[in-house]
């Protein structure tokens, strides 16, 4: 009797999990053998070896899969290059085969079933050949991406083994040599960012990269000198820096736009180790317009352009017309419109420039909470987006926070007689006014029109250790914001829970452990003057996001006598020197920093504009009040939006 290989069960239909491979990004592949029973599989057929391909290839391991054929080196660059334009890692699993094929003696049908995710899926491909210019990953889902293709794999013996027999049409039988898989995003690159007049803030258009190979170091200072006068921030020592960094990779110092790269285009050519790759990227009309508040649109942008993307994937053979195997066509995408105003942000950093001390400017919409004017001069740009990232004492400007929560708690009235000695010593801290001024007995109004110290000192005694952080949250300080645009590292303030004892009494003042950033003032301010409801901060139209907290709002009383005190201090107060803009109310605020110059604060809003101002180590509020003003005497009041 002839001897018989025991049976196998079928093999199973399941997915596997997927395993990225280096540099692919996962997605799902779904593979089938085809027949018509499950006998085909069984005996010494190289099977096994079949199965033990597939399974390689479903979980990533490509060279895996490559060694169990016959040619492994041309096996790992076709499946490489083909996953590799198809843009995806592979899953897939294997159905139930029937029928009474066997791979060593007639071809068997392999099915794939190609699955790219949904436009915007973050598991997605970026875009084709990196041309992604925000770098982000889109957030939002759009309809399935499916094909599928059909190979044939057969087995054979190589001396006591048995190999899958090589060849690219195990990926589909109309693949040829030389030829692969493709998959596309058609995407609308005509839409661009407005700013909330309609005037184009971002667009897409061409760009020269220009770009200096690893071992052209001598060639930093020829460079420099060409691009220095369009850019003036590259030297060669920033290219040589930039080179050290990127170590063995080619290094791009700028890309630059046809205006700028056309005139010095021939000479940069003749550059040694200098090239000049041409492709596309979403970048600012205006040079000169800087802000952190631009640099995380184009992730908007792209978000919005994915959600609408068309596709198509294709086999593409040598010298001959694209197979299709599946398309959708592109959605036509509005042009988004940025609640940032050209005219403001202008404004914004004029003031700022005129300092040469670290400033920043941030102004908010109160009744939308879109953003309108984000600005820092080039000393705060050496902190990175301190504006919108910063952590500073917000000083005196947080006697907004302290004296709402006494106001709401009931622990003071808004017309109620206070002290403001010289010094006083609460809870174990002593704390001072500024120049060590008094005022004796005064109307809260007065106090805190005047800003004093002591008076603040003494209300905040009678708070509970959650009144200053809950009173803050609602009106957004110390809350996380998240918005398409917005940037996802902002910070507006953190604010502790303080027991009675000398903590509370810093606190009170702005000082200790109270962190803000001009956002998150801005965020406050804006707040206050939206009635005491907490804004939604955003910088498109229509994307208003989420935040992490949803606090109740003020009291309306409360927020009507604070802002009759900001008011009172711009006509009597500490910011007289902003009483020129009708309308305006706010707070200054000196912070103390350690044994530096304190920094100086002004918060205010009039009409439908809010704002923070910071300038670091200006040793007092003055500047900042001066800032403010200016600002605001050149900016006005926000345009309406255009809403395309």
């Amino acid at each position: 009797m002839t001897p018989t290989t025991p049976r196998r069960p079928c093999p199973s239909s399941a997915r596997r999990r997927p395993r990225p491979v280096a540099g692919f990004v996962a997605a799902a592949l779904t593979v089938a053998l085809t027949g018509t029973g499950c006998a085909a599989l069984t005996g010494d057929t190289g099977t096994d070896e079949l199965q033990q391909f597939l399974s390689a290839l479903s979980s990533g391991d490509l060279a895996g899969a490559a060694a169990l054929t016959t040619d492994p080196a041309a096996a790992q660059e076709t499946l490489e290059a083909n996953v590799l334009a198809m843009g995806f890692t592979p899953t897939l699993s294997a159905g139930t085969p029937d029928g009474d094929r066997r791979p060593d003696r007639d071809p068997v049908t392999v099915e794939i079933t190609w699955d790219m995710g949904t436009a915007g899926d973050d598991e997605a491909d970026d875009d084709e050949a990196g041309s992604d210019p925000a770098g982000g990953t889109p957030g939002t889902e759009g309809a399935a991406r499916i094909v599928t293709t059909t190979g044939e794999a057969r087995t054979t013996r190589v001396g006591e083994d048995w190999k899958v027999e090589w060849a690219p049409t195990i990926l589909d039988t109309r693949l040829e040599p030389g030829g692969t898989l493709a998959f596309s995003e058609i995407l609308d690159y005509d839409t661009s960012v407005l700013d909330r007049t309609g005037e184009p803030l971002l667009q897409w258009t061409p760009v020269t990269a220009v770009t200096l190979a690893p071992g052209a170091v001598e060639s930093a200072d020829a460079v420099a000198a060409l691009v220095n006068p369009v850019v003036p921030t590259i030297t060669g020592q920033t290219i040589r820096e930039g080179m050290t960094e990127a170590g063995d990779q080619p290094y791009q110092i700028v890309a630059l736009r046809p205006s700028d790269i056309d005139p010095i285009r021939e000479q940069l050519a003749a550059v040694p180790g200098v090239t000049l790759p041409q492709s596309g990227d979403l970048i600012r009309t205006d040079r000169s317009l800087t802000s952190p508040a631009i640099n995380s649109l184009p992730t908007a942008w792209m978000d919005a352009i994915t959600a609408e993307g068309g596709w198509t994937a294709e086999i593409v053979n040598p010298d001959a017309e694209p197979i299709e195997l599946g398309s959708a066509p592109v959605g036509q995408v509005d042009d988004l419109v940025s609640t940032l105003q050209i005219s403001m942000q202008r404004a914004a950093q004029q003031a700022v420039d005129s300092s040469a001390l670290g400033a920043s400017i941030v102004a908010i919409q109160p009744s939308t909470g879109g953003i309108l004017a984000v600005a820092q001069n080039s000393a705060a740009d050496r902190q990175g987006p301190v504006s919108m990232q910063g952590r500073f004492p917000p000083g005196s400007t947080f006697k907004i926070v302290t004296t709402a929560a006494a106001l709401e708690a009931g622990v003071v009235g808004p017309d109620e007689v206070v002290p403001c000695p010289a010094s006083v010593t609460v809870s174990g801290r002593t704390i001072p006014n500024d120049d060590d001024f008094e005022l004796g007995p005064v109307p809260l109004e007065t106090a805190f029109a005047r800003s004093c110290n002591t008076s603040q000192a003494v209300i905040s005694d009678r708070l509970t250790p959650e009144a200053m952080k809950d009173t803050a949250a609602k009106l957004g300080l110390g809350v996380g914001f998240f918005a398409p645009g917005l940037g996802a590292d902002t910070f507006t303030g953190s604010v502790p829970v303080t027991e009675q004892g000398p903590a509370r009494v810093e606190a009170a003042i702005g000082q200790g452990e109270v962190l803000a950033s001009p956002f998150g003032m801005a965020v406050m301010t804006a707040s206050l003057a939206n009635g005491g409801r907490m804004i939604l901060p955003h910088v498109v139209d229509g994307m208003t996001g989420d935040a992490n907290d949803a606090p109740e709002p003020l009291d309306p009383g409360v927020v009507d006598t604070l802002r009759r005190y900001m008011e009172q201090t711009v006509r009597s107060g500490t910011a007289t020197a902003a009483n020129s803009i009708p309308g305006l109310g706010g707070k200054t605020g000196t912070a103390e920093v350690g044994t530096g110059p304190a920094h100086g604060w002004f918060v205010g809003s009039t009409g439908d504009i809010a704002l923070a101002v910071l300038i670091e180590g200006a040793d007092s509020s003055g500047p900042a009040v001066s800032m403010a003003a200016g600002f605001l005497g050149a900016a006005g009041q926000p345009a309406p939006l255009a809403r395309g």
